[in-house]
């Protein structure tokens, strides 16, 4: 059974940014699909970040030149630098991963404030 507990969310003025951590309570190594999705008030839930199957980074094109996702697998943790926030961010962030079947984290509030 493998936990995904985030942390770093907060908030922010636009403009500022924040980094969200991912700690994968087994391990990542190896593993499959895993990233950041968010959902707004009154959205659904999107995709930012990720890394695919393969190893290649997807950004939203919404966050793209502003978000960078990365990973530590010596530490088991994903993350999301994120900078240049604007008051759309706003929202819980999620991470996931993809190792034997499909992990969730429980969320972390993202609020930018204008």
């Amino acid at each position: 059974q493998v936990q995904l507990v985030e942390s770093g969310g907060g908030l922010v003025q636009a403009g500022g940014s924040l980094r969200l951590s991912c700690a994968a309570s087994g391990s990542i190594l190896g593993g499959g699909p895993m990233g950041w999705y968010r959902q707004a008030p009154g959205k659904q839930r999107e995709l930012a970040a990720a890394f695919t199957s393969g190893g290649q980074i997807v950004y939203a094109d919404s966050v793209k030149g502003r978000f960078t996702i990365s990973r530590d697998n010596a530490n088991n943790t994903l993350y999301l630098q994120m900078s240049s926030l604007k008051p759309e961010d706003t929202a819980v962030y999620y991470c996931y991963a993809v190792i034997i079947k499909l992990y969730w984290g429980q969320g972390t509030q993202v609020t930018v404030s204008s």
